[in-house]
């Protein structure tokens, strides 16, 4: 395993390592299927087809060329209804070892420097450090209903990050 980890942007290949990471950790840990896997090449692929670096972030680990985590930023209506925070995934090898924070850093000053009133994720209950990660960068929870969008019914959760309120650095 290496000890070094490149943070950059797209590069070939992504679209395919990012949905594999999630497909594979969602399915093992959480039961979900086709229909999540599917959910997100196709979300994620259209989402770099219109991307925009005016108001869109990538963010792609890497460790020895390979694809470790990710973190996107989809700003196209931020203005209106705040930034979304998409795609963010760690391989679980890779976790515990500071590289979703990382990975959270960048987006969120990112969101800071485009002047984003706020910035918004949505999760499911369940998944404690990834939430516990989201709230030490100041992510509150907003909304908490069970949803079954994912493939399978969970409690979904929205959190929410007002920029104009916090000053992370």
């Amino acid at each position: 395993m290496s000890s070094s980890i490149e943070i950059g942007g797209y590069t070939p290949g992504v679209i395919g390592r990012v949905t594999e990471l999630h497909g594979v950790y969602y399915h093992q840990h959480w039961g979900f299927g086709l229909y999540f896997e599917a959910k997100v090449a196709t979300e994620l692929a259209a989402f770099l087809s219109r991307m925009d670096p005016a108001h869109d972030g990538a963010w792609i680990a890497r460790a020895d060329g390979q694809v470790v985590g990710s973190v996107f930023i989809d700003g196209r209506d931020a203005h209106r209804d705040g930034a979304r925070l998409r795609w963010f995934i760690t391989d679980p090898t890779y976790q515990g070892r500071g590289l979703g924070r990382r990975l959270m850093t960048e987006a969120v000053r990112f969101c800071q420097q485009a002047e984003f009133p706020k910035v918004y994720l949505t999760t499911f209950a369940g998944l404690d450090a990834a939430r516990h990660l989201y709230e030490q960068f100041g992510f509150q929870l907003i909304h908490e209903a069970a949803d079954n969008h994912w493939g399978t019914t969970v409690v979904e959760q929205q959190f929410e990050l007002v920029l104009a309120e916090n000053t992370f650095s």
